[in-house]
């Protein structure tokens, strides 16, 4: 989901895909955003405590970013937002007393512009947390911590297990648009004229079926989710990608404005009662995710 992702590519996770709008959708709000107007707020940039709940509650609505990838967030067939994200959101915002969550779907990429612009309130997508983020956005704590896997054709023929095996054989991986597994495959050595940048992971699962690239990169549980019942393909097992010598660990969080730091501290607040009480992954169950992808770790540690 959700890579890092470098600078110039908004986001990882997690990337997402066909059923996501595309990114002049997304820039098309933006434009909706400006002639609509805004209430005067803090610049985007500004670290302060902000007061956005504040207005949220008045309202009585939130409006989140996702990014239509399954299963981080996206809107299920009758409309309704949905995915691990959305649903922690649904439950935190009501405990905050914002009772109606309203998904905006843009571009994977489109995501902290987006956000930036005011075009929603908060990141709900699954987004990696990176230190080139954390100089763009305030991240909650992560809500889980994802190993990688590849797509690989039936049987793995050329035996891919890990990012350097792909660089080794000079293979060509597929990987998603701003996906974090970009830059892990990139300081394996993989360069990037074997690189295949594609919408998302059923784009991915395509070009592996018809032989346009060796692999396709994701975070497992999305990777393992679009292969199943496919024959062509299989997912390879999960490994944590090793970055300069050190385990690069996919933990993805809530992304909020710099400028609302208040908003951030008691939305994390919620959350780890949630993590305390067992519920947070009672929450996230029916998406594929279990006691492995729960985590301890902190926005802190990883910006």
């Amino acid at each position: 989901m959700a890579p890092p992702t470098r600078s110039f590519l908004q986001d990882g996770h997690r990337g997402t895909g066909l059923s996501r709008r595309s990114l002049l959708a997304g820039l098309a709000v933006f434009g909706g955003l400006a002639a609509t107007g805004c209430s005067r707020v803090a610049a985007e940039d500004a670290v302060e405590g902000g007061n956005l709940l504040d207005r949220l509650r008045d309202r009585g609505s939130v409006k989140i970013g996702i990014a239509s990838e399954p299963p981080f967030g996206y809107v299920n067939d009758d409309g309704e937002p949905t995915g691990e994200a959305p649903e922690i959101a649904k439950v935190i915002f009501s405990r905050l007393g914002v009772d109606n969550v309203e998904a905006i779907p843009v571009d994977f990429s489109a995501l902290i512009p987006g956000l930036k612009a005011q075009v929603f309130d908060v990141v709900s997508a699954g987004m990696y947390i990176t230190p080139e983020r954390c100089a763009q956005v305030l991240f909650a704590d992560p809500d889980y911590q994802m190993p990688d896997s590849f797509i690989v054709p039936a049987g793995n023929p050329l035996g891919i297990t890990r990012y350097e095996d792909v660089a080794e054989q000079g293979l060509t991986l597929a990987t998603g648009q701003a996906y974090a597994e970009i830059d892990y495959a990139l300081a394996a050595g993989v360069p990037n004229s074997k690189l295949l940048i594609l919408p998302d992971q059923v784009a991915g699962l395509d070009a592996v079926s018809q032989g346009r690239a060796d692999a396709f990169a994701g975070t497992n549980v999305t990777v393992m989710d679009v292969v199943e019942g496919n024959n062509r393909v299989e997912a390879t097992e999960p490994f944590v990608p090793i970055v300069d010598g050190e385990p690069a660990y996919g933990a993805g969080a809530f992304a909020f404005r710099p400028s609302e730091q208040n908003f951030r501290d008691t939305f994390n607040e919620e959350l780890h009662k949630l993590k305390e009480s067992g519920e947070l992954l009672e929450i996230v169950e029916p998406f594929g995710f279990t006691e492995a992808e729960m985590t301890d770790l902190t926005a802190e540690e990883l910006c």
